[in-house]
């Protein structure tokens, strides 16, 4: 026997080896293109760009965006946000890229070349373009920098908003390149703003101390938070240097009194808002309270009917938000009005004189109304839509902005307010609600028809109070105890301003709003309630008429 016989299977073994070496290299010699499955031809024509994209090597797709970015067809923002929102498709056989927001069957497919639109026979076909995190971010500045060369100039200034306190280096290479280029002064000090926050921390002192300063009287929180970055670095050096210790903290102290006085503008802004709110539940009340002398406990159940008013016209008006509103207001004062009216002549007319009863007699009414409105409406609340231009915030600087639906409800109290002073003091309806308050017996013998004045006053209390629903239905749900929770802050607002005096009325509503938002922060929403309520006691015994004393039926006892 061979000695030597243990040996050839390992002769057999390198043999293999050695084959299939010479198979692979010779398998990579014909087809380079087959372990990356990459197609480096150039791109020229946007056919290039969808098969690179429909390709799996990453570095392909990005020659394709890149030659977007570049070439800028006009479908290359739709392409870019579409790679995104993950909604760039490919069909298997045909390459060619869709658009499709819902990859099933029967679901359209939009060309993202010539937007023809087709139906998905069956998801097998398309294929989702993969993307990684290198493809994403220079997705993202490639929409940036579309953005910036843009003619919008709001739209570069929003993409140089969008780019502050982003200090990657491509993002500043083109920030530097707008900074450059850019005519727009406003978007010009954004893109200085963005440079100078990358910069502040440059190993230059001279580029260190400009960006100090461009920043020094800036309002953005980006800036704040690199100025602090700096501050905490310096000041963890062994030999950080005093002087810009001293102005780094110079710069962020002045930042920091800047966010004081702005945040005690917010507080102002949001208390006027609530006093608004108050004003506007309150001012009916100073008629039907403060002139005729009735304690009206249905006063709420009269607001809750104005935001239902609002609600049944967004019904009947649904493609129409804004008109809805609008048309809300005459149609409340006129539903509330006539409501009032009715109050007035079945029940109230009957009690005059008599305090107690009126008040168990208007609460009476309340539960009937709350309980004919759960009949109608349900328990339920209901939601009341607001409309696009009272969506969103006016923004007065990066520190400071302002809730569209909150400034349209102190212009909307306003108006009222001025509209209710011109009835009662330009009309002849004002005329004798004023006689009638001061002297009924006198007014009476003038020829002054006291019951219709009564009826006539009490509609207009609870005409107002109407409107005032249709403004609290933008700020609340709507719903059948609405009503209870105003009907205390109402009379609190009309005792406190002075009974019967509608200028009192308004400077009692914004102060107590703008005295509880002041308190809000430290005490609480429930404590600072009951702050202000314990003040307007003590404000009471020592001014019982309240702010402004009014002469009229209810003092004249």
């Amino acid at each position: 026997m061979n000695r030597n016989w243990w040996r050839a299977p390992k002769k057999v073994a390198q043999l293999l080896k050695s084959i299939l070496a010479a198979w692979l290299g010779l398998v990579l010699l014909i087809f380079p293109a087959a372990s990356s499955y990459a197609d480096t031809g150039t791109i020229s024509t946007f056919a290039d760009v969808e098969r690179h994209l429909s390709q799996r090597n990453f570095n392909n797709k990005q020659q394709a965006i890149e030659w977007l970015i570049e070439s800028r067809p006009p479908y290359t923002r739709q392409i870019l946000t579409g790679l995104l929102d993950g909604q760039v498709f490919y069909q298997r056989q045909t390459k060619r890229l869709y658009l499709i927001s819902e990859l099933a069957a029967g679901q359209p497919a939009q060309s993202v070349e010539s937007n023809d639109v087709t139906m998905i026979e069956s998801k097998r076909n398309y294929k989702k373009v993969g993307l990684n995190n290198r493809l994403r971010t220079a997705i993202r500045l490639g929409i940036a920098q579309l953005d910036l060369e843009a003619e919008s100039e709001s739209l570069r200034l929003q993409a140089a908003k969008g780019l502050v306190g982003n200090t990657d280096h491509s993002v500043q290479a083109l920030l530097n390149k707008t900074y450059q280029t850019e005519t727009s002064a406003e978007v010009k000090n954004v893109v200085a703003l963005a440079l100078a926050i990358a910069n502040i921390q440059a190993p230059d002192e001279e580029v260190r101390q400009a960006a100090i300063e461009q920043l020094s009287g800036s309002l953005e929180p980006a800036a704040f938070r690199a100025l602090s970055q700096a501050l905490d670095l310096e000041m963890a050096k062994e030999d950080g240097d005093a002087v810009l210790i001293l102005q780094l903290e110079r710069t962020i102290n002045a930042y920091q009194q800047s966010q004081r006085f702005y945040d005690v503008a917010e507080t102002l802004y949001f208390g006027l808002s609530l006093g608004s709110v108050l004003v506007l539940a309150g001012i009916g009340l100073a008629i039907t309270f403060g002139v005729m002398g009735v304690i009206n406990m249905a006063h709420g159940e009269l607001i809750m009917l104005g935001a239902y008013t609002t609600y049944v016209m967004q019904q009947l008006l649904p493609n129409n938000i804004g008109l809805s509103l609008v048309l809300s207001i005459p149609a409340a004062f006129i539903v509330s009005g006539l409501v009032g009216v009715a109050i007035e002549r079945g029940v109230i007319r009957f009690l005059y004189g008599r305090p107690l009863e009126t008040l168990l007699a208007t609460f009476g009414i309340s539960l009937i109304l709350q309980q004919a409105v759960r009949s109608i409406f349900s328990p339920l609340n209901r939601s009341v839509a607001t409309p696009d231009w009272m969506s969103g915030m006016l923004e007065i600087n990066p520190m400071l902005s302002l809730t569209y639906n909150r400034l349209y409800i102190i212009f909307f109290c306003l108006f009222v307010f001025a509209a209710l002073v011109f009835v009662i003091r330009k009309t002849p309806l004002g005329l004798q609600v004023r006689a009638v308050s001061q002297n009924r017996a006198m007014a009476r013998a003038m020829g002054v028809r006291s019951e219709w004045v009564d009826a006539m006053t009490f509609g207009l209390g609870s005409g107002v109070a109407g409107v005032a629903g249709v403004a609290l239905s933008q700020l609340t749900n709507v719903g059948p105890n609405m009503g209870q929770s105003y009907i205390i802050d109402s009379f609190m607002v009309v005792v406190f301003g002075g009974v019967g005096n509608l200028w009192g009325t308004l400077v009692a509503g914004l102060s107590l709003g703008v005295f509880n938002k002041i308190l809000e922060p430290w005490a609480g929403a429930v404590l600072a309630k009951i702050l202000v309520l314990i003040f307007i006691i003590l404000f009471i015994q020592k001014r019982p008429r309240g702010l402004f004393p009014q002469r009229g039926r209810a003092v004249e006892g």
